[in-house]
């Protein structure tokens, strides 16, 4: 019931105000069979429509850093090691500067989805995630032929240190860009689901697992480029 407050004026003349469509200690009014009636437009709790979008940021970056850690380790271990003996680099594998070349334009193409869902280009938005998901897996195509080339010359895992730190590392980032084509299959997939919804909230969640996925895709291709840099031209 809505909350009623009366004050009396002059010879007992009652002034009598409806409260603010409060139904006891501030909730909503009820409709006619008792239930609460639907919330007004744009109120969707503390946080609204900003709640999803920052839950997603906020755990790519937690996985981000995790990433992260995990490669200082490996380049603290890869510096000490680099200054002792029986160190013997190894020269670049040709197809490591396609796959290079690659990835940095996956980078392109996904910008280039993320710039059409801005727009509501949907099939725009489509068609570069399927390019950024293709080149992100002929850089892992590459990687492989790359370790091949680098077999049939007779360098392995336990070769020499450098080898070995090679592999590691290439294999870590392979593997981890590999969960990358993943998210840009899932985006894909919730694309195709999420296109006749022209609801507010449906496109501010897509916008926000395109970033999240997008803030991933890029960590990727800067992690290579610093992983490319390291173990070729670091001394």
């Amino acid at each position: 019931m809505a909350v009623t407050v009366t004050t009396k004026t002059g010879e007992g003349a009652a002034v009598t105000s409806k409260g603010l469509g409060l139904d006891g200690l501030g909730q909503r009014p009820r409709n006619g069979n008792g239930s609460k009636g639907p919330r007004p437009p744009g109120d969707d709790g503390p946080l609204g429509d900003a709640a999803q979008p920052f839950q997603y940021r906020i755990g790519m970056w937690v996985a981000i850093a995790a990433i992260l850690m995990m490669f200082a380790a490996l380049t603290s271990a890869y510096v000490f090691r680099a200054g002792t003996a029986g160190w013997q680099p190894i020269s670049i594998p040709p197809l490591m500067w396609a796959s290079t070349a690659v990835i940095l334009a996956s980078s392109a193409t996904f910008e280039l989805a993320r710039r059409a869902l801005r727009r509501d280009d949907a099939r725009g938005y489509g068609l570069w995630l399927w390019a950024s998901l293709a080149l992100g897996a002929l850089f892992l195509a590459l990687q492989l032929l790359a370790w091949r080339q680098l077999v049939a010359q007779g360098v392995y895992l336990a070769t020499n240190p450098h080898s070995s730190f090679f592999y590691v590392l290439t294999g870590l980032h392979g593997l981890h860009l590999a969960g990358g084509v993943l998210g840009l299959g899932y985006l894909l997939a919730r694309a195709r689901r999420d296109s006749g919804d022209a609801k507010r909230q449906a496109k501010i969640v897509g916008a926000a697992r395109a970033d999240a996925v997008g803030l991933y895709w890029h960590f990727m291709d800067g992690l290579w480029l610093y992983l490319f840099g390291l173990l070729f031209f670091w001394r």
